[in-house]
């Protein structure tokens, strides 16, 4: 198996620059100078020696071979190909002397295979064009016959430097191979005809059409120097047999090229504008107070029925509020566990990168040693400053997400709390598209980012809602998650209050907020100084695949729309250089742009918290876990949670949310049994140790 990914950082290590390199199903390799895009069919029927060579070969023309065409009125392409060939292959040697070995076993396997077709013809029929690219090709294997006349072209060959000396070899080699077809040709009119038979006086008497035929039956037959079965025999368009067959053998090498198949598509993360995308703090929280004051003031109306003016009852808050200063009272045990064990792990981790060292000043109590201690000087010990963190949460606001959002809230707000307990600098994002969903928007005309082919298109009515920061002091923040909680509970519970405008669950654009992390990453490390960034997604669910931006829409070549990805399709990291196939499932996209994500900034950690029902927990745990089986899973349910690592995530956590109970408060019945009191203590004891149990290894991560 060829693996592609290897073969292009191959290339690209040959060629010493950060080319791009395509692996198509095209039956030639292409370079394009300008673009610097090598692609390369994929010889998917050549061995890896093969391969490697073949790779070295294309590489040597995109480094040495120049964009300049002038010489085509003087001399055909297949000479140039012929003296070019041996030109870059010596000059790729030269600069990789372990590239000798690839070509060396590659061109041997081809010999064996009989590539170049000559076990039934006879070499030393061949002009000297094709001898000389058999000489330089597979000479080390085939005994290829070069007359002393002709070495002199051979060794103009092996001291060919430039592209010039290539032409003009080139061009010396043609006019001696057409020199010598015209000499044959005249010696082959020339000869009498041994057939015929005919006297002298015999061609005056006899049939003209019979000394035609007779003339053209010499000239094919009897040709000096050439078999009927050689190449270029008696062409007038002189031919180099053997350039053909290298190029028509690779391609015999391609697999699955067939007429009419689909070109592969190799797609790119754009560069959105971040600030067309991201509904402000500010103006989302002035949002929600501005309909929160608005519900809450009575209004007049016009009762129809009695033809009365009425006024409207202020709605009522008082179960979301009551409720969030109860979970709130309760979580601050968790909070409290996260910050200490957070603060235990950072201090250990400095202790063990401390160390002593002298302060330049004498130390008094040890003056009386000066005579046996060279070491008088007070010391102290240094323990540097712990790396700076720094927290961005996306939160999933899907439809989907109704069931577990509060479960969810909970967690975030717990998370928020312990950022803002430890100072560490946070930003909370939710993804939807219900905020820019109030009119058709285009994905050209309203883009929110450069409208570029093969590049991935976020949606224009995808926003993040950014509903928290670290630059808020905790007085706006608390009144900010205490509106939040307001507009989580009327999604989730019956209340008689609506919802604003544009803050409705929504579809799952979470692979739009990934491809968006590109740009936030940098923008939060910049604005925070962070050294150590952590991502939190907390989400339901993978999303769909993101379509892409591809010319010729309603057959308008100039036009550009948008395009379905197909498996077999390839997104590429030109800055990595990496490249990631896509599969046929869907889910696996998502998994794909965090990998792209994790290779573009290394030093950031994607932490995943999926939360799952019953009946969903199963089918994601057998996901990523295929070799399951029901004892293991039966104990992985038993725990409520499970840590996977085989995604993209740095830690994927999927946790049961009927399990998120953060009420860890001991609560019994006065006069209650025995029973029942250990059934409380074992519940509250079960709560805490699945929470600190997630809580533990996320803290590992993030410290």
């Amino acid at each position: 198996m060829i693996n592609y990914e290897i073969k292009s950082q191959l290339a690209k290590l040959l060629a010493t620059e950060n080319m791009v390199v395509e692996n198509r199903n095209v039956e030639t390799a292409q370079f394009d100078v300008e673009k610097r895009v090598l692609t390369l069919p994929m010889w998917k029927r050549a061995s890896n020696i093969v391969y490697d060579m073949l790779v070295g070969h294309e590489v040597g023309h995109a480094l040495f071979t120049p964009n300049e065409w002038d010489w085509e009125d003087r001399v055909p392409k297949q000479f140039v190909n012929v003296v070019e060939d041996a030109r870059i292959e010596k000059l790729m040697k030269r600069r990789y002397p372990g590239l000798s070995k690839s070509f060396y076993k590659g061109y041997q396997e081809l010999s064996e295979n009989d590539f170049f077709e000559i076990e039934d013809n006879d070499i030393s029929s061949y002009n000297l064009a094709d001898r000389a690219n058999l000489w330089f090709k597979i000479g080390n294997f085939v005994d290829v016959p070069i007359a002393d006349e002709e070495q002199k072209y051979i060794d103009m060959m092996k001291e060919t430097e430039t592209f010039a000396d290539t032409v003009m070899v080139a061009e010396e080699l043609y006019k001696y191979c057409k020199t010598q077809q015209e000499k044959e040709k005249t010696q082959a009119i020339s000869l009498p005809n041994p057939s015929q038979g005919q006297t002298e006086g015999q061609s005056e008497s006899g049939n003209d059409e019979s000394d035609e035929y007779s003339q053209e039956q010499t000239q094919t037959e009897n040709t000096v120097g050439e078999s009927v079965d050689a190449p270029n025999s008696n062409n007038d368009n002189l031919e180099v047999h053997t350039d053909e067959i290298f190029e028509n053998g690779t391609q015999e090498f391609n697999g699955n090229l067939t007429p009419g198949s689909r070109p592969l598509s190799y797609l790119e993360i754009p560069k959105v504008n971040i600030e067309d995308v991201i509904v402000k703090n500010n103006t989302v929280h002035k949002e929600l107070e501005d309909h929160w004051t608005d519900l809450s003031t009575p209004r007049e109306y016009h009762c129809g029925y009695t033809q009365k003016i009425k006024m409207t009852k202020p709605k009522d808050f008082s179960a979301p509020d009551n409720e969030y200063k109860k979970f709130k009272k309760s979580a601050q045990k968790e909070v409290n566990y996260l910050v200490k064990e957070f603060e235990c792990k950072k201090s250990a981790d400095a202790y063990s990168r401390s160390f002593t060292s002298k302060t330049g000043t004498l130390d008094c109590t040890k003056l009386h040693t000066y005579k046996f201690n060279e070491d008088l000087f007070k010391k102290v010990n240094i323990i540097p400053d712990g790396k700076n963190h720094g927290l961005i949460f996306i939160l999933d606001w899907s439809g989907s997400m109704s069931d577990c959002m509060i479960e969810t809230t909970k967690q975030l707000f717990n998370l928020v709390w312990f950022c803002s307990k430890v100072n560490i600098p946070f930003d909370v994002y939710a993804f939807t598209n219900s905020y820019f969903n109030k009119h058709y928007r285009s994905y050209v005309d309203d883009a929110v980012q450069e409208v570029k082919e093969y590049d991935f298109i976020v949606n224009p009515d995808f926003s993040l809602l950014h509903f928290f920061t670290s630059d808020v002091n905790r007085k706006e923040l608390e009144k900010q998650m205490q509106s939040m909680w307001r507009l989580v509970w009327g999604q989730c519970r019956w209340v008689d209050y609506i919802i604003p405008n544009g803050y409705s669950l929504s579809g799952t654009p979470l692979n739009e907020a990934i491809v968006c992390l590109h740009s936030i990453i940098p923008l939060f490390q910049q604005k925070n100084r962070t050294q150590k960034v952590n991502v939190v997604i907390l989400t339901d669910g993978e999303a769909n695949v993101l379509p892409y931006y591809k010319k010729g829409y309603y057959s308008n070549e100039d036009s550009m729309g948008s395009s379905r990805v197909y498996p077999g399709d390839y997104v590429r990291n030109r800055k990595t250089g990496h490249t990631y196939m896509i599969e046929s499932d869907y889910y696996k996209f998502t998994e794909i742009l965090l990998n792209n994500l994790k290779q573009t900034f290394p030093d950031v950690n994607t932490i995943g918290f999926r939360l799952a029902s019953n009946s969903d927990f199963k089918s994601f745990v057998r996901r990523y876990d295929k070799t399951m089986t029901e004892e293991s899973y039966k104990k992985i349910k038993k725990e409520k949670s499970v840590s996977i690592k085989t995604t993209g995530y740095t830690s994927y956590f999927g946790i049961l949310s009927s399990s998120l109970d953060n009420d860890t408060e001991f609560d019994v019945e006065v006069g209650a049994t025995k029973a029942k009191l250990k059934s409380a203590f074992t519940k509250n004891l079960a709560n805490k140790s699945l929470n600190r149990k997630v809580l533990n290894q996320f803290v590992d991560i993030i410290s």
